[in-house]
C-alpha cells in the first residue's frame, strides 16, 4: 500500500530538472559574493541571543523539513505546483542574494566539546558564511509545511513548529539573522498563496490523507536514525574527532 504511493510513476518535467540544476549556483553566488561589500542587517535581538550549540541538530533537520512533501504529496498536480513554489524561492532568493549579500553573524571559532559543539563546527565547514537574506533553511521548512497542510492539517501544524524550531535554531547557530528569518518565512508563504492555495484539499485521496501522518513520521525517524548514528561514531571516536576539530 505504502510502496504503492513511491513506485507510482512521475513524469520529469522541466521544472523539477531546473530545480535540482540551479541548486549548486547557491555556491557559486556565495563565492562571488564574497569578494565585494557584504551587510549585516545585525539587531539588538540577533545580539542578545547567545550561541547554543545544542540547536546544530535542529539545525540539520532542515534535510528532512524541506524534503518532507517527498514522503507527503503524491498527487501529480500537487507535485507540480510544489515543484514550481520551491523553484521560485530559490530564484527570488539567488536575485535577492546578489542585490544584498549579507554575511553570516557566526563566530570565528566554536569553542568547547561535546556532540554538539563537533555538529556546529561541521555545519559551519559546510557552508557558505553569505546568502544569509533570505533565509532559503527557514523559507524551505515553512513552504514543506504549508505544502504538506493541502494534503493533512494536522501534518502541517506539526511541521509548521517544527518549521518555527529550525527557525530558532538558525539564530541560536548564529548561520542567520532575524530579519533574514521574517524573510525566508514570507517568502514561503507568497510561494504557497501564488502557487498552493487554490488547491482543493478534497482531491486527495483519503488513504493518502490517512497515511501522511505515518509517512511524515517515517521521515523524522529517518532523520532520527541519522542523527544516533553520528552520535555513536562521535562515541566511538569522540576525542579523535574534536582533537581534528581543534586543528
Amino acid at each position: 500500500m505504502v510502496a504503492g504511493l513511491f513506485t507510482r510513476p512521475q513524469p520529469v518535467s522541466i521544472s523539477m530538472v531546473a530545480l535540482f540544476a540551479i541548486i549548486p549556483v547557491y555556491l557559486v553566488i556565495g563565492v562571488f559574493v564574497s569578494h565585494g561589500p557584504l551587510h549585516t542587517p545585525e539587531l539588538a535581538l540577533d545580539r542578545a541571543l547567545p550561541l547554543l550549540p545544542a540547536w546544530s541538530v535542529i539545525y540539520g533537520s532542515l534535510f528532512c523539513a524541506a524534503l518532507l512533501p517527498v514522503f507527503v504529496v503524491h498527487q501529480q498536480e500537487l507535485i507540480r505546483r510544489t515543484i514550481l513554489a520551491f523553484l521560485t524561492i530559490w530564484l527570488v532568493a539567488y536575485d535577492i542574494f546578489l542585490l544584498y549579500p549579507t554575511a553570516a553573524p557566526r563566530r570565528a571559532e566554536v569553542t568547547g566539546e561535546g556532540f554538539s559543539v563537533l555538529a556546529l563546527r561541521l555545519i559551519y565547514a559546510s557552508d557558505f558564511r553569505f546568502n544569509c537574506f533570505p533565509s532559503l533553511h527557514v523559507a524551505q521548512c515553512f513552504l514543506a509545511a504549508l505544502t504538506c497542510y493541502r494534503v493533512h492539517r494536522g501534518v502541517g501544524a506539526v511541521t509548521g513548529i517544527w518549521a518555527f524550531m529550525v527557525g530558532m535554531s538558525t539564530l541560536y547557530t548564529k548561520q542567520h539573522y532575524v530579519v533574514d528569518v521574517i524573510g525566508g518565512f514570507f517568502l514561503a508563504c507568497a510561494a504557497y498563496l501564488v502557487y498552493l492555495r487554490g488547491y482543493p484539499r478534497e482531491t486527495t485521496p483519503e488513504l493518502e490523507r490517512r497515511l501522511a501522518p505515518l509517512l511524515a513520521l517515517g521521515a523524522f525517524g529517518l532523520y532520527g536514525l541519522f542523527v544516533a548514528g553520528f552520535w555513536l561514531v562521535y562515541a566511538l571516536n569522540g576525542p579523535f574527532m574534536q582533537l581534528q576539530g581543534t586543528d
